[in-house]
């Protein structure tokens, strides 16, 4: 596959991820959250939403597939725990952060399909 092509693929998937976020986010926040922060990069990875709600720090992993349920089985072991590692990094080290309950979750969208929030997607994770 030429350069070219793989490039164009990327700059591609990188604005549906994009767009994707701004719908989750949007759909969050129809449901009491505050978006606190997009694209959030730590040193241990890559935060797609932060949000809250009461004493919830909700770290939201937002995929999006051709179905919903290959969006809910995107996330890989070694990628959750990436995820959970950039959670407890950005909660100890951001201020206003440290008194919140983490919790990890998943946001899984398809074309034509509503978002499926699963709070604590990982039970724990």
């Amino acid at each position: 596959m030429a350069a070219g092509v793989r490039q164009s693929r990327g700059t591609a998937a990188r604005k549906v991820g994009r767009r994707a976020e701004v719908i989750a986010a949007l759909w969050l926040m129809a449901k009491g959250y505050r978006i606190l922060g997009f694209r959030l990069a730590t040193p241990l990875g890559e935060i797609d939403l932060l949000a809250q709600r009461g004493k919830v720090l909700a770290v939201v992993e937002v995929k999006q597939r051709t179905t919903i349920e290959d969006a809910l089985d995107a996330v890989k072991p070694t990628q959750r725990e990436r995820l959970r590692r950039a959670a407890t990094h950005l909660a100890a080290h951001r201020a206003g952060l440290r008194d919140l309950l983490v919790r990890l979750d998943l946001i899984a969208m398809a074309p034509g399909r509503p978002p499926r929030h699963l709070p604590d997607a990982w039970g724990g994770a």
